[in-house]
């Protein structure tokens, strides 16, 4: 039976995970007392490459905006942090921006949205329906009030591509990949101990990590933590049409359908109302929201969409906060050697880097530097004191 002892030990490897590894062995922590592991290390199941990839600064929660921020400043300089051996990563930065439509019922949040925008630097403008109609010329301005364009600095990556890029340079540094599971904790006074891994092995730790996505609820548990994060399913559509739309921004219409290019074709899909949005880990197919709500809205927003051919559709999951659908992030009150990034909520690819950094300060320093996120830790939990954030879908 194999053991190891490591000052730390992060479970879940795909974007946070990684990026919290290669973070942590950037900073000068010493990578060979880093373990990072991962159950599935093929990520055929994890939520990063069955993300849309998607980096915005249309937020309305000030430490969002900035995590996404730094998501973006990294991904456009990604050869200054994860070349190995001169080999620069391509993670596939499309600045297309982000499109936010709304209504006459929507505006004034709109323009409240784009003041706090404005005010951390975001290239952000305010379109009205001529305008709107000037700028995109294939969209359908009727029932809009306004539209809010990031026309800098937003687009989408290759999300698998930049998981495998942190996991690369981790490892190039030293950090070790357990290809394994957690089936224990080992928790004593308070403080975790080890991790029994599913193989019989059995590990040692200063601090654990929780990056373990749709599953860091389960694992919080073996630790006898609760965090009020579960699985919930996505489905991403993806079609054909025969005169697209050029150079489209990923565009959110009043009802919270989207549609962005990827390549020749187009992916879309839809957040499900809360009462229809259940617990669920199966990867089975809805075709229903397509055929009753984000076609007939799409073909309504894009006349050109009213004649597409559906080419096939996928499910993924967010670690979806039940609370307030923002990360809990940092230790746990009555646990102060876990470390918690859960609950993303469909934000942890784009905001995988600042997660990564935040959890490192946290281990090397014991508090934030870069950007203070504390108001992202657990005790909102305990106050029931939730963070309002307007833009998620």
């Amino acid at each position: 039976m194999q053991s190891a002892r490591y000052d730390v030990i992060i479970v879940g490897g795909a974007a946070v995970g990684s990026s919290t590894a290669y973070h942590l062995a950037a900073m000068g922590f010493p990578a060979d007392r880093v373990a990072v592991i991962e159950r599935d290390p093929t990520y055929s199941e994890a939520a990063t490459p069955r993300s849309l990839g998607g980096i915005r600064q249309q937020f309305t929660t000030r430490e969002n905006m900035l995590m996404s921020r730094y998501g973006m400043e990294f991904v456009t300089s990604i050869g200054d942090h994860l070349a190995v051996d001169g080999d620069v990563p391509d993670v596939g930065w499309k600045e297309q921006g982000y499109l936010f439509l709304a209504s006459d019922k929507g505006l004034e949040s709109l323009q409240q949205n784009h003041a706090t925008q404005l005010s951390i630097g975001a290239q952000v403008e305010i379109l009205d329906p001529a305008a709107l109609k000037a700028k995109f010329p294939w969209i359908n301005p009727e029932g809009l009030a306004a539209g809010s364009f990031g026309f800098k600095g937003e687009g989408w990556v290759d999300p698998y591509a930049l998981l495998q890029a942190f996991k690369r340079k981790a490892r190039s540094l030293g950090v070790k990949y357990y290809e394994d599971e957690v089936v224990g904790v080992d928790k004593s006074g308070g403080r975790i101990a080890g991790v029994t891994l599913k193989s019989g092995a059995k590990l040692a730790c200063g601090t654990l990590i929780n990056t373990a996505g749709t599953r860091g609820h389960m694992l919080a548990q073996m630790a006898g933590v609760d965090v009020p994060v579960r699985p919930r399913k996505r489905i991403i559509y993806v079609f054909d049409c025969r005169e697209p739309p050029p150079k489209a921004p990923l565009t959110i219409d009043t009802n919270g359908v989207f549609f962005r290019p990827e390549g020749p074709s187009f992916v879309c899909g839809v957040s499900p109302e809360e009462g229809n949005d259940p617990d669920c880990l199966d990867f089975e197919i809805d075709y229903s929201f397509w055929e009753e709500l984000v076609w007939p809205t799409i073909a309504n927003r894009v006349p050109a969409f009213e004649a597409v051919k559906l080419v096939r559709a996928w499910a993924g999951h967010y670690d979806y906060n039940i609370l307030d659908q923002n990360v809990i992030l940092g230790p746990h009150p009555d646990c102060p050697t876990m470390l918690l990034a859960n609950g993303f909520s469909g934000h942890g690819l784009q905001q995988s880097p600042a997660a990564g950094r935040a959890l490192a300060e946290l281990v090397i320093h014991g508090g934030y530097r870069s950007l203070d996120l504390t108001r992202f830790g657990y005790e909102r939990v305990l106050k029931n004191d939730p963070i309002v954030e307007a833009n998620v879908w």
